[in-house]
């Protein structure tokens, strides 16, 4: 069995009622196997060795009300490698807790904060601490769970990381109708495999999920009137639209935009309806088909 050699964190922001895992790790798709949350439940991180039971049955535990280090007691009990093991879990109602079993390859360890707990394994001293420090200053600032929880993976990397390398990197971050549509509680879920900067192009593939799946602020409402002509042109360059470039919203450029709007995967952001439009769907829109 190989050990599972990570660094990661687990978190809930009670202001969005959100719980979340980042890893990253020298494992291919080390998300896969370490991150676990669900809403109104919890999330764990699992590694070392990894006991993959660990992430639903600590689910499980924490949505009958379980405590964390309840959770965490009752999953190492009859665990007969549970020395070899290392598990992070926050609970649902924010309080968190850790265990690192003692046969954990150095440096193993963790430490465990307000409504957060940083744990990894076969690392450079100072990892874990750098990422609890980073999470403690960015939480509850710019961004969102998602931003935070990789922000802290990249302070950890800076400070050393995993002692064999980089290859894959994750951030799940679940709450209650989050998912795509709102028919899941998996509101993010971004997974780099196999890359030589995973974290990085993790930070990347975030800032993507903010353009076609984030909330549109109402100060970024502009009338679709306003750019009506740009958009005919851009629509008229797609083929979506052949009317007359006229700056008019009109029944056919309004068709021809909900369409395009909705192969580019951002109908989140404008679903087709209203004569108010998000400015960074015409934002992207320009970048990717440029402008007359």
């Amino acid at each position: 069995m190989q050990p599972i050699a990570t660094f990661s964190i687990v978190a809930y922001d009670p202001a969005r009622q959100e719980w979340g895992v980042a890893v990253q790790s020298k494992f291919l798709a080390a998300a896969a196997v370490v991150s676990w949350a669900r809403a109104g439940a919890g999330a764990v991180a699992t590694q070392s060795y990894t006991n993959l039971s660990y992430g639903p049955r600590g689910l499980d535990l924490m949505a009958l009300g379980v405590h964390a280090d309840e959770a965490i007691e009752i999953l190492i009990r009859d665990d007969a490698e549970r020395e070899l093991r290392q598990v992070g879990v926050v609970d649902a109602r924010g309080q968190a807790a850790a265990f690192t079993g003692n046969e954990c390859m150095a440096w193993a360890g963790h430490h465990v904060g307000d409504g957060y707990a940083c744990q990894g394994n076969i690392l450079h001293a100072g990892t874990v601490e750098a990422m609890a420090e980073c999470f403690e200053q960015v939480r509850g600032g710019d961004g969102e769970l998602a931003d935070w929880l990789v922000a802290a993976l990249a302070a950890g990397q800076a400070a050393g990381g995993d002692q064999r390398g980089r290859q894959a990197a994750g951030v799940l971050v679940v709450r209650a109708h989050g998912g795509y549509g709102g028919h899941t509680d998996r509101y993010l879920d971004l997974r780099v495999d196999d890359h030589p900067q995973p974290i990085r192009r993790l930070q990347e593939l975030v800032s993507m999920h903010h353009l076609f799946f984030g909330e549109t602020n109402p100060d970024d409402l502009i009338p679709v009137a306003d750019v009506a002509a740009a958009l005919q042109a851009i629509l008229a360059r797609t083929g979506h639209y052949d009317g007359p470039i006229n700056g008019e919203f009109n029944a056919a450029t309004r068709a021809a935009l909900r369409t395009l709007v909705g192969m580019e995967n951002l109908e989140e952001r404008w679903n087709g309806e209203g004569d108010l439009i998000d400015r960074k769907v015409v934002a992207y829109l320009r970048q990717r088909f440029g402008e007359s």
